[in-house]
């Protein structure tokens, strides 16, 4: 099969980010602050933020989910891209990032809206399934520990309505999902899950090379 996707060069790249990019002063802030810590890594690329508020727009959503929060720069894009009833659940563990995020939650206007649960992620799940949720979200952002990305995919399946969308990050993991060679537990269970969404009949599939690889899954 012909590859068809052009070579993105950094000076390539630079020229996409200057015609595509239209980050608020606000979120560019969070990034550069982000950027001192020492898991920076783990921050989201600025046009992968823009197009997930894009594609929240496109589907209508109002209920989100946030599976894996770090400083909040994925759960504040979103909720930027909201209807003022709109609302984001974000799930994480961690009160020392997250606390960078409820303050630029709150100088954005939109703390009231995004609702932090700072438990394991499966258990905030597992709860919303037991509280009659099901079939209640719109979107959900999947971010956080790879060997339970499996785990928080079923829920998410449970707890989208049909028409609903889930994004996985980091489905190409540094390309090492494609290096047979990796045998960690991290690479062989993003591999593996990658090859369940391929054939997965339940949902519409597409695997992009943005960032780190994002998958979009569509809930049949």
């Amino acid at each position: 099969m012909p590859k068809r996707h052009i070579a993105l060069t950094e000076k390539l790249q630079d020229y996409v980010l200057d015609m595509s990019l239209r980050e608020p002063v606000l979120l560019r802030r969070l990034r550069q602050e982000t950027a001192r810590l020492p898991m920076a890594g783990m921050q989201i690329a600025p046009d992968q933020g823009q197009f997930m508020a894009l594609l929240a727009r496109l589907v209508g959503a109002r209920r989100c989910l946030e599976i894996g929060t770090f400083t909040g720069y994925s759960a504040l894009a979103v909720a930027l891209a909201l209807p003022p009833d709109g609302r984001v659940i974000a799930c994480d563990v961690n009160p020392e990032t997250t606390a960078i995020a409820r303050r630029y939650w709150a100088e954005a206007g939109v703390a009231e809206r995004i609702e932090l649960r700072l438990a394991p992620a499966l258990e905030t799940l597992d709860a919303l399934i037991a509280a009659g949720e099901a079939g209640r979200f719109d979107f959900v952002f999947i971010d956080a520990d790879k060997e339970n990305y499996d785990g928080y995919y079923e829920r998410a399946l449970r707890l989208l309505r049909a028409g609903g969308l889930v994004i996985l990050d980091n489905v190409l993991w540094g390309g090492w999902v494609a290096d047979r060679r990796r045998t960690d537990p991290e690479t062989e269970a993003l591999r593996a899950l990658n090859a369940k969404l391929h054939r997965d009949e339940r949902i519409d599939v597409s695997l992009l090379p943005l960032a780190d690889g994002i998958t979009l899954a569509r809930k049949r």
